[in-house]
Formats: structure tokens, C-alpha cells, sequence
């Protein structure tokens, strides 16, 4: 037989009733909540894809040469490593670098400086082959590299180096490169021994390169007003100058070393700088 409850029982459960039902409630919401939680989390994602900053990579030397003589194995195999060691430290760079710079920061300040290093580079390989077989053609064109970006960025690199609010004009980007001022470079003709007239042409054509280098140098300069953050014409304009001029520099030393005494210390003269 059953026994009626108290009153203050009834209430009780019915307190109680009203609490699980609330509860259900917001399992329901949270639940509902959750249901809707994969768009942020795949916004969450997309954004550590964007700020993936890919691979370099860059067409093999190696197996595009012809048959190496045995007097220039030793050098031959020391510029196939260095091309290896130039492709690694810009990878590295480029992960030191995501977030920096405007749309061409990747191609300006990490993907040029690579390609002339590694002009300079096989053409060593070319002229050491050259000197006791014919002379492989054509390997300036393995040179340029390529960014293959990670998450879907552009293979310019744009996407991943380049949050907005780092763009030109907004965030840390606003003048980066104010303008002011002119690139300076030491002198490399006053520093030259006397030049054998065998290597007097290319010798000459290498220092016009330097002027030329150093105007170029100048006219991106201006054209570059107001990009990039507070390192960009360090990383964009200054970089790649040195790069260019310690590759120069090298081939005029080289030049002049086949018949005279090689110039040693003339690397110290590539690196320029902004002055007012």
C-alpha cells in the first residue's frame, strides 16, 4: 500500500525536477554549441596553415652536369655541397622570417639573393670544368628556386609571410622603408692590384656591374617607399646587394688569379650601407 508523501516532499522534488530539467537544458545548448564549433576550429586551422611558410627547393645541379675530369672533382664537389648548404640556410630563413614583410618579401629578401648566390656558384662548377674539358652551357638557367608553400600560400610566398596586418602601410609594415637616404658601397677599383692585361675585360665589365648593381640598388630604394617592417630594407634592398656584389667581387679576383696573384680580402668590401 502506498504511502502518500509530505508536503514538503512533493516540493522537493519538484525543486529537484526543475533542476535536472535545467540541466538537460544546457546540455542541449552546449551541446548545440558544440555542434557549430567546427568552423572556428577550422578557422583555427587555416590559420596555422597560412602561417606555414613552405619549402625551397631548387633544380638539381649535379645531374645536369656533364662528365667531370678528375682535376676539378675536388672543386666541382665543393660547390655541389655549397649549393646544398646556400638552399638550407634559406630555409632556415625563411621559417626565422614568417610574418615579416610585404607581398614580396619571400622572392625580394630570401628567393633573389639565393638565385645569385647560386649563379655564382655554378659558374664556378662551369669554369673549373672549363678548364680542362669543354665548358657545360646553360647552367645559369638551374639557378632560380622556388617556394612550394605549405597550407596552399601562393609560390611566390606571399600568402605565408604576409599577415595583414603586417601589409604595406598598416601594423609594423608602416615605414619600414621611408625613403631616406642613399646606398653606399666601398670602393672595389681603388682596392685592385695591378690587373693582368689578360683579365683587364672582364674585369672591367665586373666593376661596371658594380655601379650598376649599386643604381638598381637605389632605384628599388625609392620604389619601395613605405613597404615592409622595420628590417625590410636591411633584409630586401642591403641583403641582396651584398650577395650580388660578394659574387662580382669573387669573379673579379678569380679573373685576375689565372695569371697574377689572386687579391685576397675583397669579400670585406660587398657589404654596404644606408646613409642619410
Amino acid at each position: 500500500m502506498s504511502r502518500a508523501l509530505p508536503k514538503y516532499d512533493k516540493r522537493r522534488v519538484a525543486v529537484i525536477g526543475g533542476a535536472a530539467a535545467v540541466v538537460l537544458s544546457g546540455a542541449v545548448i552546449a551541446g548545440s554549441a558544440l555542434a557549430g564549433t567546427p568552423a572556428r576550429s577550422d578557422g583555427a586551422a587555416g590559420a596555422r596553415t597560412l602561417a606555414s611558410p613552405g619549402t625551397i627547393t631548387c633544380p638539381d645541379v649535379a645531374s645536369r652536369l656533364p662528365a667531370v675530369p678528375a682535376s676539378a672533382k675536388a672543386e666541382v664537389d665543393r660547390d655541389l655541397a655549397l649549393l646544398q648548404t646556400q638552399i638550407k640556410e634559406a630555409n632556415t630563413r625563411l621559417t626565422a622570417t614568417v610574418g615579416q614583410g610585404g607581398p614580396n618579401f619571400v622572392d625580394n629578401a630570401i628567393l633573389s639573393p639565393l638565385k645569385d648566390k647560386r649563379v655564382a656558384t655554378v659558374n664556378r662548377i662551369a669554369t673549373a670544368i672549363g678548364r680542362t674539358a669543354a665548358k657545360p652551357a646553360g647552367l645559369d638557367a638551374l639557378a632560380p628556386c622556388t617556394l612550394d608553400a605549405g597550407g596552399g600560400g601562393a609560390s611566390t610566398g606571399a600568402a605565408p609571410n604576409t599577415p595583414a596586418a603586417q601589409q604595406p602601410g598598416g601594423g609594423d609594415g608602416a615605414g619600414g622603408n621611408t625613403g631616406a637616404g642613399t646606398i653606399t658601397c666601398p670602393d672595389v677599383a681603388s682596392r685592385l692590384p695591378v690587373v693582368p692585361a689578360s683579365a683587364k675585360a672582364e674585369v672591367d665589365r665586373d666593376l661596371a656591374l658594380l655601379q650598376t648593381q649599386i643604381k638598381e640598388a637605389n632605384t628599388r630604394l625609392t620604389a619601395t617607399v613605405g613597404q615592409g617592417g622595420p628590417n625590410f630594407v636591411d633584409n630586401a634592398i642591403l641583403g641582396p646587394l651584398k650577395d650580388k656584389r660578394a659574387s662580382t667581387i669573387d669573379r673579379i679576383a678569380i679573373a685576375i688569379g689565372r695569371t697574377s696573384a689572386k687579391p685576397t680580402g675583397l669579400d670585406s668590401l660587398a657589404a654596404c650601407t644606408l646613409t642619410p
